[in-house]
């Protein structure tokens, strides 16, 4: 990767803003002169006659004029001729004043006809969005501009034809791209292709309704309009009707905003809450399908995408897109509703190529989705369509985009993880499988690399400030369930994209490989920064982590010391006190309450997770031929951890898992004493019994059942947490309801108490 120079940099920093600020502010001037010249044209188009009898006017005033005044001193001079000077101004006479005054009153008159010119209300709503505060003086200014430089071109001709050779832009406000969705009317009486007179009728019916209407009022939404809506959607895939459906929809997603001063007024209301659900079913449902009609996507077999945006009819949408994708981001964060929240996400998929010049809108979108994606209180299918919506907007975007994508993923992991506990580590284990997808996917191993390498690095920062730091606080840095679950998503990734199979798929090493090595070395030092027993349950959490890296990658990690580290411990070495607590769960937890240490119910779990990480690191090389050497050190030590322990549990199933390893090792043994080739054939070494599968091993076949056995159990406490919670809210809501009956019971007393009062009285 190039790097960025200084200048740049310093540009970026000092002027970037500045100078987007200003393209900013000069693309919504053109923009105001574009619509301004187009109502100036429709309202030419409407009084032709008018403006004829008032150009006749002014040519008839300035013949009268030139008859009483004289010619105009400066009508037979050239532009250059002026410039060059050498003339004499002759004073102002008597007439000058009546003539300053006149060119005051018409200039006023001017004036105050641009000022007529302004958008309705309507105009306004269709653009999607009301004008702003202080709006008209500026219209004014742009309408009475627009009018000098009309007037400029029959005063001096050559003046104005100068201009046009040399700055045309000051003449042209044309911009191809506009809020007014007025235009989508135009484009459906083309598409429909009406009868001329059906058309006319129908336009002079509609402009003497839009005359009679009131413009500040709204017109109320009704389940008869919905299925008209409905029909010309599914059988004509009219854009008219697709309009008046985005209105509506804008309307329904504002719909519980604060009713203010402020607040725009819409073109259309609701106030049924049927007409509320089926609106937004009908906008959800099919505005996706009629952009694919009108504008349809075409992709490439690599998942590139493109859409015609040379088209008119694609300039003419574009405001309705912005209107939609204005509603759809206001309205995802409002929803509570799983399944509504469902309909929305999955009317978003089909529409992100779309987005996809509306970055800003974009950006902020994908924010809202993540947050539905890593909030505990989605459900699983929730989140997994929120998921669908971000990696669709990966697949289709460009590096810029997916960066985004990857950035926010791993941002609303790390907020989600905050949060750990026997209930929300299913949630977070999804979230993690489903994050680790996203970023080594095909196209995306550039950013994904770089995303890696960044937080990766991250984390190797903080924990040597936690090394260096002498502190006691300093390394709660890192036994921190973020830091864990940070760890264990990276291991995930590296896991998922760097396996033997995807690379082999691909015919070539994953550029996620890299990543390895400085993955395991902070791992390792995560797990060594502080080796007492009571964080032995993250110990343990980030040698699964590992594990499950050495079995995708086969990178060969050293993990049996640290396990003998915990057997060797004095946890393990002295006889436990009796306790009937609650075993501890270690899959949710990285450290262990002071109430289990030194108890018969602590350490029997450390053992039980002991003897099953041994047994999982070694069946990793249950086939290797050289499996007999890498056995002997754990025999040996699992022996003499046997003769210290004091704990029968622990001993017996170290007795089985030793006498597993050398059943394995002779299996070996067996097999290699037939080979003919010499130790240093790499090659032949590791396709030593590669045709038979690693569960018929002898120390395969013992993890296996003892897997089975693991599962079991696990349903089983699942089943009964599931019925613990159960049984709580059924306690719950009876104390709810027996405070409610004493509640109603002291108010019936009060109610006795009065009644006898006024007897009494």
């Amino acid at each position: 990767m190039g790097r960025v120079k200084k200048s740049t940099r310093k540009f970026e920093k000092n002027h970037l803003k500045d100078t987007l600020d200003q393209r900013k502010a000069q693309a919504k001037i053109k923009q105001q002169f574009a619509l301004r010249d187009r109502n100036k044209k429709r309202q030419k188009d409407r009084g032709n006659d008018s403006e004829d009898e008032a150009e006749a006017s002014a040519v008839a005033a300035k013949k009268a004029k030139e008859k009483k005044d004289g010619p105009e001193l400066f009508d037979d001079m050239t532009v250059e001729q002026f410039f060059q000077g050498g003339f004499e101004i002759p004073e102002a006479g008597p007439g000058a004043k009546k003539e300053k005054k006149k060119s005051k009153k018409e200039k006023k008159d001017k004036e105050d006809k641009t000022a007529k010119r302004k958008r309705t209300k309507e105009d306004d709503e269709e653009a999607g969005s009301p004008a702003p505060e202080g709006k008209g003086g500026e219209d004014d200014e742009l309408g009475a501009h627009v009018a000098d430089l009309s007037a400029l071109a029959e005063k001096d001709p050559e003046f104005y034809k100068y201009l046009q050779e040399n700055d045309a832009e000051l003449l042209d406000f044309t911009v191809a791209e506009h809020d007014d969705l007025a235009g989508i009317d135009d484009l459906s009486d083309g598409e429909e292709e009406e009868p001329k007179k059906k058309a006319k009728k129908r336009k002079k019916s509609k402009d003497v309704e839009d005359d009679a209407e009131d413009p500040n009022a709204s017109v109320e939404v009704t389940l008869k309009d919905i299925e008209t809506w409905k029909t010309a959607l599914v059988e004509n895939k009219s854009l008219r009707s697709l309009k008046k459906v985005v209105l509506a929809f804008r309307a329904a997603a504002h719909v519980n905003d604060v009713q203010d001063d402020k607040r725009p007024t819409y073109k259309y209301s609701i106030t049924n809450p049927d007409v509320y659900h089926e609106l937004l079913v009908l906008a959800l449902k099919h505005i996706p399908d009629v952009l694919n009609h009108h504008l349809p996507i075409k992709e490439s077999a690599s998942g590139k995408i493109r859409i015609t945006t040379e088209t008119k009819k694609y300039r003419t949408l574009t405001p309705l897109l912005k209107s939609h994708s204005a509603s759809l981001l206001h309205l995802l964060p409002t929803l509570t509703d799983p399944p509504t929240q469902r309909l929305l996400l999955n009317s978003t998929i089909p529409l992100i190529p779309y987005f996809l010049s509306f970055r800003k809108f974009l950006k902020a979108f994908l924010k809202s989705v993540v947050d539905i994606w890593c909030a505990h209180s989605s459900d699983e299918t929730t989140r997994i369509v929120a998921f669908l919506v971000v990696r669709r907007a990966a697949v289709v975007g460009d590096d810029g985009l997916r960066e985004i994508c990857v950035k926010s993923l791993y941002a609303g992991l790390v907020k989600a993880s905050r949060q750990t506990s026997t209930y929300t580590m299913q949630g977070i284990n999804l979230m993690k499988n489903s994050a680790s997808e996203v970023v080594g996917m095909e196209g995306m191993e550039k950013v994904g690399y770089q995303a890696g390498f960044n937080y990766i690095r991250q984390l190797a920062v903080h924990l040597r400030n936690s090394i260096t730091n002498n502190s006691k606080e300093s390394y709660k840095t890192v036994y921190n369930w973020q830091y864990v679950h940070s760890l264990d998503f990276w291991s995930r990734v590296l896991s998922t994209h760097c396996d033997a199979l995807t690379e082999a798929t691909l015919g070539r090493d994953s550029p996620l490989r890299p990543l390895i090595y400085p993955l395991i070395q902070v791992t390792l030092g995560a797990i060594r920064l502080i080796p007492t027993a009571q964080y032995f349950p993250l110990r343990f959490y980030l040698l699964r982590s590992l594990l499950r890296l050495s079995r995708s990658t086969g990178v060969f990690i050293p993990l049996a010391p640290l396990i003998f580290e915990v057997l060797s411990s004095s946890e393990l070495k002295k006889k436990p006190k009796p306790s009937t607590i609650k075993p501890l769960d270690f899959a949710a937890t990285i450290r262990a309450p002071k109430s289990y240490l030194r108890t018969k119910t602590y350490q029997d779990g450390v053992a039980e997770q002991v003897v099953e990480l041994l047994s999982e690191f070694y069946v990793l090389y249950a086939k290797s031929i050289a499996f007999p050497e890498l056995a002997i050190p754990t025999i040996v030590l699992a022996k003499r951890g046997m003769k210290k322990s004091k704990n029968a549990k622990l001993n017996n199933a170290l007795a089985v898992l030793v006498g597993k390893l050398e059943a394995n090792s002779k299996w070996v043994q067996e097999r290699r004493s037939k080979v003919e080739f010499a130790p240093e054939k790499i090659v032949e070494a590791e396709s030593f019994c590669k045709e038979v599968e690693w569960e018929k091993t002898p120390l395969g076949g013992y993890v296996v059942s003892q897997r089975k056995v693991r599962e079991e159990r696990m349903k089983m406490l699942e089943e009964s947490a599931r019925e613990d919670r159960e049984r709580e809210k059924v306690e719950r809501e009876g104390s709810e309801d027996e405070q409610e009956m004493v509640v109603e019971h002291n108010d019936s007393e009060d109610g006795d108490d009065e009644e006898m009062e006024d007897d009494d009285e």
